[in-house]
């Protein structure tokens, strides 16, 4: 039998909750240099290519000094076919939440970058192998309150790392809270359903109340 959501139903113009672990429960990010070029690949694949490419700037806290990551080979752009509107870097694993525009771009999306990141982390541990457990897995969202309480769980997963989920460095959440403006994160989906000068009604107040709603979410898969 196939492992859980690893079986995928591919639809146009549809939402994906995408997820996948390293190896055996590995570790797949190691140090900060590891989260920069994951989220630098990101970046890169769905941001528009500027005409004279010579690497992808990022900085991770407004106090920290800024990455340069250079990619090894030039690889497919995703511009306009990937939307992503969520994610989460954990130690050995990720979420992503995205929307895809035709029914094959979410597969060349994460062949891209599950293949451009291993071949980084592989090159800089001297290891070879696979990185992650199988393929990505990826659960399709066809109701607005799973869409919702998608990005909730997806922005609440540091919680066991820090008590400050506005602070975790690895995460889209800062976006949804005017803290950083990544351009290649599309927040506004979600934040039309929420006030900005309402307190009970934030974002914030929705992703930082009680988990015990989300447990119960149809057609939300928690891994």
């Amino acid at each position: 039998m196939p492992p859980k959501n690893s079986l995928k139903t591919y639809v146009d113009d549809s939402y994906y909750h995408i997820y996948n672990r390293g190896v055996a429960k590995c570790p797949i990010f190691l140090d900060r240099t590891d989260y920069v070029a994951f989220l630098a690949d990101l970046k890169f694949y769905l941001s528009p290519i500027p005409k004279y490419f010579k690497g992808v700037s990022l900085k991770v806290n407004k106090n920290d000094k800024t990455y340069t990551y250079f990619p090894s080979q030039q690889p497919k752009n995703h511009t306009g076919k990937i939307d992503l509107v969520a994610y989460c870097l954990m130690p050995n694993h990720f979420h992503l939440c995205i929307r895809q525009t035709d029914k094959m771009s979410m597969s060349y999306f994460m062949r891209s970058l599950a293949t451009k990141y291993s071949m980084y982390f592989n090159k800089k541990y001297a290891r070879v192998g696979k990185l992650f457990q199988g393929t990505y897995k990826a659960v399709l969202v066809t109701e607005e309150l799973q869409f919702l309480y998608l990005t909730k769980y997806i922005h609440r997963n540091p919680l066991e790392l820090t008590s400050k989920l506005s602070e975790y460095p690895y995460s889209s959440y800062r976006n949804y809270l005017d803290i950083i403006h990544q351009n290649w994160i599309h927040a506004e989906n979600v934040l039309t359903y929420f006030s900005k000068t309402n307190p009970k009604n934030t974002y914030q107040a929705f992703v930082e109340e009680s988990i015990s709603e989300i447990e119960n979410t149809p057609g939300l898969t928690l891994e």
